[in-house]
């Protein structure tokens, strides 16, 4: 009988550490409304797919516009996320700082509506690790990751992607259309972490 009672005990134990689980994501991801999305500072695009991180770039927008939970920001100053994308490739010749990645003028019609660009080139605060902010286009000779990366950062700070990503996922061709793997994945942190903060008011 000892026993018995010494099993129930540990499984209790054992579920209420499980209960207990850290929440995935912190309140200021879950309360978030609006996102900036951006190509990452450093991103080279191949010489064989020269607009690859705009593509990228322009699918994740889609992504989030369709999933209707956060507003699309066209500055990174007044998102309260934002969020950097880079497409894998691997060794090879790439175009540095490509014109392409910057986010022009323009009228862009979307699932929300009309949305209008107002910025030329990087806006301030969306470089990193001391990266000049027009450097101008180049040609380098990186060893890339064949993986995409999707990057999650808190906005409304000085130089977020300075900062620790809160969230990440890297998975060969997650950025591509139609699935766009990274949003759904960062879709299903949300909902996880969600639940968890239901759970532990």
């Amino acid at each position: 009988m000892s026993i018995v009672l010494a099993s129930v005990f540990l499984l209790s134990l054992f579920a209420f550490a499980k209960n207990k689980k850290k929440q995935t994501l912190p309140d200021a991801v879950l309360n978030a409304h609006t996102v900036y999305v951006v190509v990452e500072a450093d991103a080279g695009e191949p010489v064989t797919d020269p607009t690859a991180n705009r593509t990228a770039l322009e699918n994740v927008e889609k992504a989030i516009s369709t999933w209707g939970r956060f507003e699309l920001s066209m500055e990174p100053e007044t998102a309260d996320l934002v969020i950097a994308v880079r497409k894998g490739h691997g060794f090879g010749p790439t175009i540095q700082n490509s014109p392409t990645d910057n986010r022009p003028v323009i009228f862009q019609p979307n699932d929300g509506g009309i949305r209008i660009g107002g910025q030329q080139g990087r806006p301030p605060g969306t470089t990193s690790h001391g990266i000049p902010e027009d450097r101008g286009p180049h040609m380098g000779n990186a060893t890339g990751s064949p993986d995409d990366s999707l990057a999650v950062y808190l906005g409304k700070v000085a130089d977020p992607l300075d900062s620790a990503p809160i969230w990440r996922y890297v998975e060969k061709n997650a950025l591509n259309a139609p699935q766009v793997t990274a949003v759904e994945k960062f879709r299903g942190a949300i909902e996880e972490s969600e639940k968890q903060r239901q759970n532990h008011p």
